[in-house]
């Protein structure tokens, strides 16, 4: 149990990676709160996990969307120890395939989503929280149809050393 009494907010927690962390979180005692754009997936999630999950909808992409989750939090628990900035989307184009759209919609989600994912939990974390960011390692290497992806986990990683920097008066790693 070493998470417990610890508040935890996953972002694209319905699948993948973020069900299977809110699913181990759970499991060393948390209280988790994940986000996801689609409701169908949020039910099953809450299905599968139960009482100690809050399932709320919505696009890290949209900032009124993330306002709700984090007053869902603020309501809830008024507290988060830990943000695991997971949701990302990835589409495979090849550099004369990209278009402004694919540009656009690949930053908003990967960059934008989780800057302001983090931004907007900090009022609310604890001295000693943790965050965690989901990169990859197409971020450090050369993948073909994988450009602006890769563009925006290499960005991740600079957020992570940056804020590392940044955030440690406040005990936040």
């Amino acid at each position: 149990m070493k998470l417990q009494n610890k508040v935890a907010v996953i972002t694209g927690g319905s699948s993948g990676i973020g069900l299977a962390t809110a699913r181990r979180f759970i499991a060393e005692g948390a209280r988790v709160f994940i986000t996801g754009r689609r409701q169908s997936e949020l039910d099953q999630a809450k299905t599968q996990l139960g009482g100690n999950l809050t399932a709320v909808q919505g696009d890290v992409a949209n900032l009124d969307d993330l306002d709700r989750l984090y007053r869902t939090v603020a309501s809830r628990t008024g507290v988060v120890d830990i943000v695991f900035a997971n949701a990302g989307f990835v589409e495979h184009l090849t550099i004369d395939a990209v278009t402004p759209e694919h540009f656009d919609k690949t930053i908003s989600i990967n960059l934008r989503g989780l800057l302001f994912t983090v931004q907007k939990a900090l009022p609310l974390m604890k001295h000693g929280g943790s965050i965690v960011l989901n990169s990859s390692v197409v971020g450090v290497m050369g993948l073909p149809g994988h450009g602006v992806y890769g563009a925006t986990k290499a960005g991740v990683r600079s957020f992570a050393r940056t804020w590392a920097a940044e955030l440690t008066d406040r005990g936040v790693r």
